[in-house]
């Protein structure tokens, strides 16, 4: 009993810490804060965000969303939503949706898009990180608020 209790409760840490995972992947890219973005992803994570690009590894990540986001940070804010989770020990694979709030000239919120993640995540040096992230835009038009 004890140790189906002690993998439950491992299940569930690893469920939470995922999940606290996606939140601070938008915390920081509206933020601007890159160095803390691409540092969720391993040592040989790859990012592929359709006509962004790609990038392997927290080094160049970092540099490509600092070429495509740097002059927009506080412009837009992200809204991650909506997470599976299927874990299998240190590894795991998920999706998730995003949406982007874009603010107005005249300061009012508009949808801007909405799409998903699917996501293969690693535990690496006792965290999860992301192995693999791969974006999709699922509504491209911006929508009327």
């Amino acid at each position: 009993m004890e140790k189906k209790l002690l993998v439950r409760l491992q299940r569930a840490e690893d469920i939470l810490e995922i999940q606290n995972l996606f939140n601070r992947y938008a915390q920081y890219l509206d933020n601007g804060q890159f160095d803390l973005y691409a540092a969720l992803f391993s040592h040989d994570g790859e990012v592929k965000l359709g006509p962004m690009g790609r990038a392997t590894g927290p080094e160049a990540i970092e540099a490509l969303m600092t070429r495509h986001l740097a002059a927009d940070v506080g412009k837009s804010y992200h809204i991650i939503s909506n997470p599976v989770i299927q874990l299998d020990g240190d590894i795991a694979t998920s999706t998730v949706m995003w949406t982007v709030i874009l603010r107005t000239e005249d300061d009012n919120p508009i949808i801007s898009m909405i799409g998903h993640h699917r996501d293969q995540l690693v535990r690496e040096n006792g965290k999860w990180a992301f192995k693999k992230r791969s974006g999709f835009v699922d509504i491209p038009k911006q929508l009327k608020p």
